[in-house]
């Protein structure tokens, strides 16, 4: 009783509208590759329901249950690099052996995890360089935002001047007066896509995965390889960026196990959240950072509802137009990319600040290789540039900077 009375004492408007925007984004967005993914591994409507299914109880589950337990806004997501690497690497394999490959990446995720060999690897990774990981994520989706004026100016002006009127006036309520009013001229201009629901999510639909050599390689390796390095990475990051004390070692451990259970379903990976988790996780969810776990609650029921319910909510998320989506989140991301890039420039040391450079430039390129993205290009080339600098001149790296990362050991 006394927990519940704690919970409601903490419970405050903005967190709970940062984590419905967490989920919201999700959903009007990057769930479309999700779609995609699914039509390029051939998938019936109940594969694909259950799919869906999968992947939002698992993102509702882990990101309730972790926040309660933390008292960390956690926030959970499915890999959406994944689901891009997954258009083209499926075509050539049954969903058998993709659900297969689904469960080989996330056990992996779930040994590195629960191990800390994860935690430990980017505790070898300077704070400044994991910084700029962050900032390499975040910024293009701001500066991204500026194309909305060419497409829909009116809908594009009303928001961003709302928030910043209401950084001066309302701080706390800047992001919610700018969904608000995005949302209203969004409607007054008729800007509404026109949507009929043609998913009916449902139960979920269990396949028997099979393992094969080319299917692993070709799809749980890359999965693997960009799920942690280009989601949990960042996530870890976003979550130290905002002084939270992160175990590694619990929140990948666990969120992977889950994703591994769910493999069976469909789900090819869900893992922590980087770019719409910032949304709630930042100070615009809460000024007091002990009560911002209510906005990872708050983004685990709206998954729970969409995973129930899915087939109008759903719909109904795609048919705000993407211009609308693209500006509130902006505005929602600026707080935590100007924390990212305050954070990647904060070293004085010259081969932490190259190496954070480069990450932060390789990472802002997009750059996909191989079928693996921009986020761990960015990361690898950061680390190369720091070894290289630290072997070449070993007497200047006197002082390294904070880790980016406290692994529960």
């Amino acid at each position: 009783m006394n927990r519940v009375a704690a919970l409601l004492r903490d419970v405050s408007v903005t967190a709970v509208v940062a984590g419905f925007l967490s989920a919201l984004i999700n959903f009007a967005g990057p769930f479309l590759i999700v779609l995609e993914a699914t039509r390029a591994a051939g998938l019936d409507e109940a594969q694909t329901a259950s799919w869906v299914w999968a992947l939002s109880i698992g993102n509702g589950l882990c990101s309730i249950v972790l926040s309660l337990f933390t008292r960390i806004p956690v926030i959970v997501a499915w890999s959406t690099p994944g689901a891009a690497l997954l258009i083209a690497s499926l075509g050539g394999f049954s969903f058998a052996e993709a659900v297969g490959a689904f469960l080989i990446a996330s056990v992996a995720a779930a040994i590195f995890g629960w191990t800390g060999w994860f935690g430990l690897l980017l505790a070898r990774v300077p704070g400044p360089v994991l910084q700029a990981l962050l900032a390499g994520i975040l910024l293009p989706f701001v500066v991204s935002a500026a194309e909305a004026f060419t497409s829909a100016p009116l809908i594009a002006s009303s928001i961003i001047l709302t928030f910043f009127i209401g950084k001066r006036l309302f701080d706390r309520y800047a992001v919610l007066a700018a969904l608000s009013v995005g949302l209203l001229v969004t409607w007054a201009t008729s800007s509404f896509t026109q949507i009929t629901p043609t998913l009916t999510l449902g139960g979920p639909v269990f396949t028997m995965p099979e393992f094969t050599p080319a299917a692993l390689v070709s799809v749980a390796l890359p999965l693997f390889i960009v799920t942690m390095a280009s989601q949990n990475a960042p996530g870890l990051a976003l979550l130290h960026s905002q002084g939270y004390s992160v175990n590694d070692r619990l929140l990948v451990g666990s969120i992977s196990t889950v994703s591994a259970i769910l493999a069976p379903f469909g789900a090819h990976g869900i893992n922590l959240g980087a770019i719409t988790a910032a949304i709630a996780i930042g100070p615009e969810s809460n000024p007091d950072k002990t009560k911002r776990y209510v906005g990872g609650l708050s983004g685990g029921i709206t998954y729970l509802l969409v995973g129930s319910f899915g087939g109008v909510l759903v719909a109904g998320f795609q048919a705000i137009p993407t211009e609308t989506v693209s500006v509130v989140a902006a505005v929602a991301l600026l707080s935590s990319a100007l924390t990212a890039l305050k954070g990647s420039m904060s070293s004085d040391n010259t081969q932490t600040g190259l190496a954070a450079i480069t990450t932060l430039a390789v990472t802002m390129s997009g750059v996909v290789l191989f079928s693996v993205g921009a986020a761990f290009w960015g990361l690898l080339a950061g680390s190369a540039v720091y070894l290289i600098l630290r072997v070449a001149k070993p007497k200047t790296d006197a002082s390294v900077s904070p880790q980016a990362v406290t692994s529960s050991r």
